[in-house]
């Protein structure tokens, strides 16, 4: 399109762009609006037409909503829309009862968040007690830990980690923002007079196995119990 004088209309093309703008991200707003779990850039890309800058239109969204009582969060690497943390409040009444996990449960989540990939003799070393497979099994239940693979020491046993729906619950982008010494310190949850020597492991939630990890093999879901009392 040009001007009269043979120049380019500038005007004309602006509009153009910004209602192409406008109409994508009205697709990215409607994609994560309807889907029931985050979104990654590149899944959000493959749905809207080509050439569309959505990182951009994403982070315009972000600053939209971010008065408002639903905000635009990134969340292990995906984005998807959560209630604005002032009013979370206002959803304590719809969190579901099997979601309230034992205090055994919560540490041994949060041995297996620092610490994998960890196996069951590990955790119940680092906790100093024993852990029934039952706590594992309540934790699998919640999707917020996996089966990894298996170590490879006698009896192989299992290596557990936690999952992407763990970094979604709990609100964390990467298992590396869980809080460290001085944090944990700080909201009370750590004695302030501990041990100079005692360190909080900086967590890795690699996806990849480690150098002392097998893959796990079929029927690995129902052969923990024996082999680790094979091991032991």
């Amino acid at each position: 399109m040009t001007s009269e004088d043979g120049q380019p209309d500038l005007v004309g093309h602006s509009e153009i762009d910004v209602h192409a703008d406008l109409a994508g991200q009205r697709m990215v707003e409607a994609l994560l609006f309807a889907s029931n779990e985050p979104l990654s850039l590149e899944e959000l890309t493959l749905r809207v037409p080509e050439g569309t800058d959505v990182l951009a239109l994403l982070e315009r969204l972000q600053k939209l909503y971010e008065p408002r009582g639903v905000n635009l969060v990134r969340l292990a690497g995906k984005w998807c829309f959560r209630t604005a943390e002032d009013l979370s409040y206002l959803m304590h009444r719809n969190v579901e009862e099997q979601r309230k996990l034992s205090r055994a449960a919560l540490e041994t989540l949060a041995i297996i968040a620092y610490h994998q990939p960890v196996t069951r003799a590990e955790i119940e070393e680092i906790r100093g007690v024993s852990t029934s497979k039952g706590t594992l099994d309540v934790l699998l239940e919640t999707t917020w830990i996996r089966m990894r693979g298996r170590r490879r020491t006698p009896g192989r046993p299992v290596t557990y980690g936690t999952t992407e729906q763990f970094l979604v619950h709990f609100g964390l982008e990467n298992v590396k923002d869980l809080p460290g010494l001085e944090e944990l310190k700080g909201a009370g949850l750590l004695d302030s007079a501990v041990p100079a020597s005692f360190v909080v492991p900086t967590p890795n939630d690699e996806v990849a196995l480690t150098e002392d990890e097998d893959p796990l093999e079929d029927g690995s879901f129902f052969d923990d119990d024996a082999e680790e009392t094979a091991g032991a």
